[in-house]
Parts: C-alpha cells; sequence; structure tokens
C-alpha cells in the first residue's frame, strides 16, 4: 500500500488544499493530511476545529485520514508508513520556500519523498491569508471555500468586529 502526508496549516481548508488531496488519492492508496501549527502564524482556527473541517470536506474521500499532529513532517509520516510528503505549488515564490523544507526533510530521513503538484489554475492566487482577509473585510468568499468553512469564517469574523465596536 502506497501512503502519503499532506501537511499544512490549513486555517483554513480551501478548495486549493482539496485540490492537491483529491489529485493526491489518484496517485496512493492513503492519504493522511496532517494539521500541522505553523509557527509563523497565528491561528484563527483551533487545530481541532481545522481537522473537523477537514474531516467534513474530505468525506467523500475513502482513502482520507484528517488528523493533528505535532512536530517533525517526517516523524509523521514514518509513524503513519508514508513514502511520500505531498505539497501543493502556487508560483515560483512557493517553490523557494518548498525546495528548502523538502532539503531539509530529505536529509532527516531519505525514505520520505517529497512531492510537488501544481495546484490547479483556478487555485493559483487562492492562499488561507487571503481568503481571511478577504473575510476579515465582509467579503464573499463562497468561491474559494467549502460553504461550511465560509460560515465559520463569517462567524470568527463577526465576533471580532462585535469586539472592536464595544
Amino acid at each position: 500500500m502506497k501512503i502519503a502526508v499532506c501537511p499544512g496549516s490549513f486555517d483554513p481548508v480551501t478548495y486549493g488544499h482539496l485540490d492537491i488531496i483529491t489529485r493526491a488519492c489518484d496517485i496512493f492508496d492513503r492519504v493522511y493530511v496532517a494539521v500541522l501549527p505553523n509557527l509563523g502564524k497565528e491561528a484563527l482556527f483551533t487545530p481541532s476545529e481545522r481537522v473537523e473541517m477537514l474531516i467534513r470536506a474530505t468525506k467523500d474521500l475513502d482513502t482520507v485520514i484528517c488528523e493533528e499532529f505535532n512536530g517533525l513532517v517526517v516523524e509523521y509520516a514514518k509513524l503513519r508508513g508514508a513514502v511520500a510528503i505531498v505539497r501543493g505549488l502556487r508560483a515560483v515564490t512557493d517553490f523557494e520556500v518548498e525546495l528548502k523544507m523538502a532539503s531539509m526533510n530529505h536529509y532527516l530521513d531519505k525514505d520520505v519523498e517529497t512531492i510537488f503538484m501544481m495546484t490547479s489554475n483556478e487555485y493559483s492566487f487562492l492562499s488561507s491569508s487571503a481568503v481571511k482577509e478577504v473575510a476579515s473585510l465582509g467579503g464573499n468568499v463562497s468561491a474559494w471555500v467549502p460553504s461550511f468553512v465560509a460560515e465559520a469564517l463569517s462567524r470568527k469574523y463577526s465576533h471580532a468586529q462585535k469586539a472592536e465596536i464595544s
């Protein structure tokens, strides 16, 4: 059985993420989607909220398992018996960051390969940060995230706006 890991912060999950996860399912027998902390950013959603959103978003993908993990991606991959880490690329700027991570992961465990997938063109501009920015300003993000994610964003930002007004 060929197993892959799709790691990320998924704060929140977007259709760009789901594009990569779905395509990974076409290649691998099992895909673990690992919600990892992003130490460089403050998260909007808790890890358990992100896992729950991913479970809902991937409910029709029988070979996907979504869970939270703290630690090195290569350690998680080893724990799950994965042969690959799948990462999505949107642009050249992603490649530089991803190449460094892939090189470090290869140094840590030569048995786990990193596989880069280009995001489909319709999602090439999409990032969780951009989605959060648009949602925080009251914009419509329903074309970029599942409806329940758009609703969760709306709830989070309506609470934040009420607190600012008080």
